[in-house]
């Protein structure tokens, strides 16, 4: 399965574990994804949203 959200396209970012001596090694950071319900063109779908997508979109709704 995809690790990108489909409200924000974050996907997973790379870059490197390092050691205390400094040796570099690969790895990567995937986003927090969540299985949420989300009301869409009047009815409820589920979507793997990030973490951060969900706040925002609470943060819009609220404020109306």
């Amino acid at each position: 399965m995809s690790r990108v959200c489909p409200v924000l396209g974050k996907g997973p970012v790379s870059g490197n574990n390092r050691s205390h001596s400094l040796r570099a090694t690969r790895r990567r950071w995937n986003t927090n994804l969540q299985l949420r319900t989300v009301v869409i063109n009047g009815k409820e779908v589920k979507i793997r949203m990030s973490t951060r997508a969900y706040r925002s979109l609470n943060k819009q709704y609220k404020e109306r």
